[in-house]
């Protein structure tokens, strides 16, 4: 029988354990990048193994998030960045150099690779041909440390490509919005989607790299494509040929599950808020006003995307209505574009160039007014993510966006009157590599500089036989971790500091939460109930990390979303399943509950008696954790499980 894709790079890599799905594999890694928002708890943690230097072949931390300086806590945090790379033997992509994800994929993704990443768009490196995986940044640290990286065995789902887009007026964007449409925010949990067939052959790495990146909107392990002549010729551009190998699928692999996607068919596309699977045809919503614009993030940045808004806006005035934000992916793309003068094309439009970050994406500034409308070529369109709770955000193209910005409304690019010239893939790509910061080979006389604002790794308890808590929050489906852990200006510089941070818990859903869970934690802590998907969107660990500062001893769920259920694992949180969906309804906030023999279930049958003593019922609920994740929570959370 032939093998896909996925099964024959995890059978290169593979540690420990058997490639059948549902079960446990441990996989050595390539690669490990973090990034600022993450990557400042991730190396503490690492710090706190107490390890002198990484042991894999190839670590990277980045700043792209916290990019804001409005006093010393970020800058603070890229100095420790900085001497902890240096430290500990990791490449340093110093602030401004770009986006983690376009940055990795210029300099150091690799077919044939596994890399893992504490973010959950580093699928991005899935369009090179590489496994790419987000993850926790305490995972992150462990593997960075020599532990193989262990996951239970997705399914592989195919995506059979076929025809050619219709460019220039549909792009990669639109292929990922369809297919979001189709299979929703949770349409991927627990799969690897795998692209093949002959429409591959019509889409470069960075169009590529835009369908691997939003793969986690999906809520998909990872997606990848093959590596391939296209793959070759990208990677020769940018000066690393001697990288590329040829990665396909046999003729005989077998899958879970086939997609047929016709290229040919697809049409622009939009997400409406506040999900990126509430998607419809650009055409459907015509006419609709708009007041803002941004475009780039990870997911649309590159110099091909940002070539074509150039060409777009050349000649044209941004409509009296809109603001346009423009954030380009790498400073390697920015110089590029403007050796050539499309920086002055966007400039003379009216548009406002943003640095090489996350920008407004992560609510780091570029927030639209109060209930605007905000069109952005970006991953995510949660309520509140912008950093306007009312705003109204979409999703769409680059060339839509490009298109709506000049026009001032939804319009269909097709029917807009606007001429788009085309051009070729780059044979050459400007190469800059002068803000990475390679590792040294001798870091003896190296201090780590720590800022007032850095705190101590909180450390739980290992887990008690009975819990007696109070639910603190009933949630309902689809709870993002910006929900859990706002992103933005106002939390995310105390990303180092855990009881700080842990004050903004929840706090888009309720003001009062942290309050009451302190209040509750001396008395047995807290319980969160939430239904499907529970957890979606980023990887940031922080959503399970400050929660457990504040006491929080398990959540309750109808389903988790994949990286936030490992993340509460690795901080000593029990993840329970309602075994009866229909039990969600009898539970409400401020019921006490009591889980007895906790121990016993764990190591057992993994079934567990709830008591809701405020309403006198019995309910059941489950897990299902494997050896290690059992071992981990019995510990109280994965560093003290990785310092036994």
């Amino acid at each position: 029988m032939g093998k896909n894709i996925v099964e024959k790079i995890f059978e290169a890599h593979k540690a420990y354990g058997e490639l059948k799905t549902g079960s446990p594999v441990g996989l050595s890694v390539d690669q490990v990048y973090t990034q600022d928002a993450t990557g400042t708890m991730t190396w503490l943690q690492f710090e706190a193994i107490g390890l002198d230097r990484v042991k894999i072949p190839l670590a990277v931390s980045y700043i792209d998030h916290n990019m804001l300086q409005t006093d010393y806590m970020n800058p603070d945090d890229h100095k420790f960045l900085q001497t902890a790379a240096a430290k500990y033997g990791a490449y340093f992509s110093r602030p401004g150099n770009g986006i983690c994800h376009q940055v990795h994929l210029e300099q150091f993704a690799a077919p044939g690779k596994i890399a893992l990443g504490a973010d959950s768009h580093t699928p991005t490196g899935g369009g090179m041909g590489m496994i790419a995986i987000g993850v926790g940044g305490l995972d992150a640290a462990t593997v960075m440390a020599g532990a193989p990286f262990e996951l239970t065995m997705p399914q592989v789902v195919k995506i059979n490509l076929a025809g050619k887009l219709n460019r220039p007026w549909v792009s990669a964007m639109d292929v990922i919005l369809e297919i979001l449409r189709r299979l929703t925010v949770k349409g991927g949990v627990g799969k690897i989607f795998e692209y093949g067939g002959p429409g591959v052959k019509d889409l470069n790495v960075p169009e590529r790299a835009v369908i691997t990146n939003m793969g986690a909107e999906l809520g998909a392990t990872t997606s990848i494509f093959p590596s391939d002549g296209r793959t070759k010729f990208y990677l020769k551009a940018v000066g690393r040929e001697t990288d590329w190998v040829e990665i396909k699928a046999d003729d005989d692999a077998e899958y879970s599950e086939i997609i047929n996607v016709d290229l040919s068919a697809i049409e622009p596309m939009i997400a409406q808020p506040h999900s990126p699977d509430n998607v419809v045809t650009v055409k459907s919503l015509k006419g609709t006003k708009v007041d803002q614009v941004c475009i780039g993030s990870c997911t649309n940045s590159s110099y091909q995307s940002l070539k074509t808004v150039a060409l777009i806006l050349k000649g044209k005035t941004v409509s009296e209505g809109v603001n346009l934000l423009i954030n380009p992916g790498s400073k390697q793309v920015y110089e590029m574009i403007s050796r050539e003068g499309f920086i002055a094309e966007m400039i003379s439009s009216g548009a406002r160039m943003l640095e090489a970050s996350c920008g407004p994406c992560i609510g780091m500034g570029g927030a639209p007014g109060s209930g605007q409308i905000s069109v952005r070529s970006y991953n995510r369109n949660f309520q509140g993510r912008s950093g306007t709770k009312d705003a109204f955000v979409y999703l769409a193209s680059p060339v839509s966006c490009a298109v709506f910005a000049i026009k001032g409304e939804i319009v269909d690019s097709r029917e807009s009157g606007i001429k788009i010239k085309t051009f070729e893939e780059p044979s050459k790509y400007l190469i800059n590599r002068g803000f990475i910061i390679p590792p040294l080979k001798d870091a003896s006389d190296v201090k780590i500089i720590k800022g007032p604002n850095i705190k101590d790794v909180p450390i739980k308890e290992p887990l008690k036989d009975r819990i007696e808590a109070e639910v603190l929050l009933k949630a309902g489906d689809n709870i993002t971790t910006d929900d859990i852990m706002p992103a933005g200006s106002k939390a995310l510089p105390f990303r180092s500091n855990i009881p700080k941070i842990s004050e903004f818990v929840f706090s888009v859903i309720d003001a009062a939460f942290s309050k009451r869970a302190k209040e509750a934690k001396g008395k047995g802590g807290g319980i969160i109930i939430g239904g499907e998907n529970y957890g979606q969107g980023s990887s940031r660990e922080h959503a399970a990390m400050a929660p457990m500062f504040l006491g929080l001893q398990a959540v309750i769920a109808k389903a988790f979303a994949r990286i936030h259920k490992a993340n509460l694992i690795n901080f000593g949180i029990l993840p329970l399943q309602f075994k009866n969906p229909s039990d969600y309804e009898k539970v409400e906030k401020g019921d006490r509950l009591i889980i007895k023999d906790m121990i016993n279930a764990l190591n057992g049958s993994q079934v567990y008696k709830v008591e809701n003593i405020t309403k006198g019922i019995v309910f059941e609920t489950a897990s299902d954790l494997n050896d290690r994740q059992k071992a981990i929570i019995l510990k109280g959370g994965l560093l003290p499980y990785a310092k036994k």
